[in-house]
């Protein structure tokens, strides 16, 4: 039983940016047709600005190019690829703009696709520009990738670069965020900057894919303080099914017993309306015990096993992401 859930992160646009596969590729972790045919309800689909890396470097690495775009025409492309997707089939999938969307979607037996960001950098410091990515149906920004932008500084193991804030521009455009309808993502974050996000932001705020870092200390994890306070907001925090968020294992293995321990973790220490889900499939690699939507149901079965209620369950699955887009958007 899936629960029609949602997924606050995949990375699966910048994937198929190229080949356009997004309907049905068995190459990947994620695609609309597994989609529908695991009774997902929602995803959300990130475009993500790959960083900017030497030719030489990326050979030398074995790393693949990214497409030789800028950030605009990229986000144009990837954009274009879901719409495109969506019109040829139409009968199994339609965007998303707000919760009530994706609800009346879903009563029409169709999946939702919603839009997000994966690094402000594309906003270059200029307010007009976050309004134009609103305007084009952008509904969850990631104020930061893992490299300082104009919003503010990323998440790092070095203390002192991980206690830098939010910029002015940031500071002012989380509340443009907040006034727009565009949910803020903390993700990929440093402290000093979710702090300013938790003292700023006058509506939920989320982490589409971090886990606990009491569990593993990941500094893309929350801290359990962190996780209280983007409750008491009424966020939620989408669970990542990366193995290096899960445990410090060094084994690269993404297991159903981790991926628990970190829900029932989440409940304990925020509450069951602050967990959910953000699987960052076709942006992880390992070895994954679920790694593809038609397995999530594997999930839902332990967490019972563990415990959770028919009602809890729902709410992780589903509900708590659906409450926060109608407190945000």
């Amino acid at each position: 039983m899936t629960c029609g859930y949602i997924d606050m992160h995949c990375d699966t646009l910048l994937k198929e940016i190229t080949d356009g596969r997004l309907f049905d590729n068995p190459e990947n972790m994620f695609d609309v047709k597994r989609m529908a045919l695991s009774g997902q309800c929602a995803q959300f689909f990130a475009v993500f600005f790959p960083p900017k890396i030497p030719e030489a470097l990326a050979r030398r690495a074995g790393v693949p190019l990214p497409p030789p775009l800028a950030d605009d025409e990229l986000f144009e492309k990837a954009r274009s690829l879901l719409l495109s997707t969506i019109e040829r089939h139409g009968d199994v999938i339609s965007m998303a703009y707000s919760a009530e969307d994706v609800e009346q979607n879903r009563r029409e037996g169709r999946c939702s696709a919603l839009l997000s960001i994966e690094d402000g950098r594309a906003v270059q410091g200029d307010m007009e520009k976050l309004r134009r990515f609103y305007d084009a149906g952008v509904r969850a920004m990631a104020l930061t990738w893992n490299d300082a932008n104009c919003f503010g500084y990323p998440n790092s193991a070095d203390p002192e670069k991980m206690k830098r804030g939010l910029t002015d521009f940031g500071k002012e455009a989380a509340l443009e965020m907040n006034r727009l309808g565009m949910l803020i993502d903390v993700s990929h974050l440093s402290d000093g900057g979710f702090w300013d996000v938790a003292a700023l932001s006058k509506k939920p705020f989320i982490a589409t894919h971090s886990n606990c870092r009491a569990l593993c200390r990941h500094p893309r994890n929350l801290t359990d303080e962190m996780i209280r306070a983007l409750a008491d907001k009424g966020g939620v925090i989408g669970l990542n099914f990366a193995p290096e968020f899960l445990t410090e294992d060094g084994l690269r293995t993404s297991r159903v017993e981790d991926l628990c321990r970190h829900v029932l973790h989440l409940i304990k220490t925020g509450g069951e309306d602050c967990a959910a889900l953000g699987s960052d499939f076709d942006g992880i690699s390992g070895t994954f015990e679920i790694g593809e939507p038609a397995k999530m149901y594997i999930l839902f079965d332990a967490l019972r096993v563990r415990g959770l209620t028919e009602r809890q369950i729902e709410k992780f699955a589903r509900e708590n992401v659906l409450r926060a887009m109608r407190d945000a958007l």
